[in-house]
């Protein structure tokens, strides 16, 4: 090696000296839960046990890019790090939740070099907006994975949304057919209804309604690949007659609808489509009519801030996504239509235990998905992903809430029982399936 060659190796590596103590410095911020970082053979702990995280979390780098990816992207690079195998942890979601209860630390993960590239990630989100033409190639960026692969993770109703788990022993496919049902029961479902659906989803709600409750249901979706599934199940159980399935943008539907529900699909439009969606419904809606919209929600304070950021989700996952708060909601609705909120349920508990079961049963179908040629990146993206968002939803930074809203001149009592107790302690910790077994490259 020449004098020049050394010269720029020893330089390389001072710099990524610096790098890496630049990115264990600010988890010096850590104060509740107790984190161990193994890297190079050395051990660093950070924070200190809690009652809410009584264990500590290990994280291993494997990998010396994974310094780079944080201190360049922040969050999103930490999430890229994990898609790359370069870090593995004793408990994704436990990680999850101890950043989650940290914010001063989750600031200084986004600082520093981080920041500078932020509006970069924000130019490139902002392109990816929810006109006709955008919202078709965001929800095809997440649903051209396919069909077989949801099947993979999701319950035999192809449900894809927040289950209502009714007793701890609850089956997730049972949980997700009390959520439909609730929802039903919230704007009294009846055989004369006329039900509008935005966000077919595979069909589970639409036939439910149908074949429980006796109504007709026009429900419209732009994922090309839900709507064949859709029309293929509404044949396949004999309520061609009953479900039109339609391949139509929410904006561009006609007619008068007694019922409209939506599940989880508000935030899948951008925050800027917000009025325009509500000025839809109260279009659609008759004057004695009813809406039920099922929503992830961020709470009212951390909203404006989560609006204008980009994360991992809006990144590799959901395009042109947006969490709403509550009062986003509302405000949009009061702004765009006559609908007016007349009850609300929030049911974010149980969406902890949906994901928890989504990933290991995507976790268990590693086999199935390599067969199906989906890249170990792209599974392990989407292992991220949900571990991400359970964790959130643990931290109860992340909500969900069944809205109904009614127009003036409905007098369909909203009154419902109960909703059941909020599920137990969380199941046990990952089990070496769902772990990462990449080596250090």
């Amino acid at each position: 090696m020449s004098a020049v060659q050394r010269e720029r190796s020893a330089s390389a590596s001072w710099l990524a000296r610096a790098v890496q103590r630049s990115v264990l410095e600010r988890l010096a911020a850590l104060e509740e839960g107790e984190l161990v970082v193994v890297a190079g053979g050395a051990r660093t702990t950070f924070g200190r046990k809690c009652a809410a995280l009584p264990e500590p979390v290990t994280l291993e780098v494997l990998d010396p890019e994974f310094w780079w990816r944080v201190a360049l992207r922040g969050s999103i690079g930490a999430g890229e790090s994990y898609m790359a195998g370069e870090w593995r942890a004793s408990d994704l979601v436990l990680l999850v939740r101890l950043f989650a209860r940290n914010r001063v630390l989750n600031e200084q993960v986004e600082g520093g070099l981080a920041r500078l590239l932020r509006p970069l990630l924000r130019l490139a989100h902002a392109r990816r907006r929810n006109d006709r033409d955008g919202a078709r190639r965001n929800i095809a960026d997440h649903y051209d994975l396919g069909n077989d692969f949801f099947a993979l993770f999701l319950d035999p109703s192809m449900t894809y949304s927040c289950a209502l788990f009714e007793t701890p022993e609850q089956s997730l496919a049972d949980a997700q057919r009390a959520k439909i049902e609730r929802l039903c029961r919230r704007l009294e479902l009846a055989p004369g209804d006329h039900l509008l659906e935005i966000g077919t989803g595979w069909g589970a709600f639409a036939l439910h309604a149908a074949r429980e409750h006796g109504c007709r249901v026009t429900t419209t979706t732009i994922s090309r690949r839900q709507h064949e599934l859709a029309r293929e199940r509404v044949r396949a159980a004999g309520l061609a007659d009953r479900i039109d399935v339609r391949l139509e943008d929410y904006r561009d539907l006609a007619g008068t609808f007694d019922k409209v529900v939506s599940v989880e699909m508000v935030e899948a439009i951008g925050w800027r489509q917000f009025e325009t969606y509500f000025a839809a419904i109260g279009r659609l809606l008759a004057p004695h009519g009813a809406a039920a919209i099922q929503s992830i929600v961020i709470a009212d304070e951390r909203y404006e801030a989560a609006r204008d950021s980009v994360d991992f989700i809006q990144t590799h996952i959901f395009p042109g996504c947006c969490i709403p708060s509550v009062s986003a909601l509302v405000g949009a609705a009061a702004r765009a239509s006559d609908l007016r909120l007349v009850a609300l349920d929030e049911i974010g508990p149980h969406y902890a235990r949906t994901l928890r079961e989504w990933r290991l049963a995507l976790l268990a179908q590693r086999p199935a998905l390599a067969r199906m040629g989906v890249p170990e990146q792209r599974i392990r993206a989407w292992e991220w992903y949900f571990a991400y968002c359970e964790g959130g939803f643990e931290e109860r930074v992340l909500g969900d809430v069944q809205l109904r809203f009614d127009r003036p001149q409905c007098r369909t009592p909203p009154l419902l029982p109960p909703l059941p107790p909020t599920p137990g302690p969380r199941l046990a910790p990952t089990p070496p399936l769902a772990r990462v077994d990449a080596a250090p490259r």
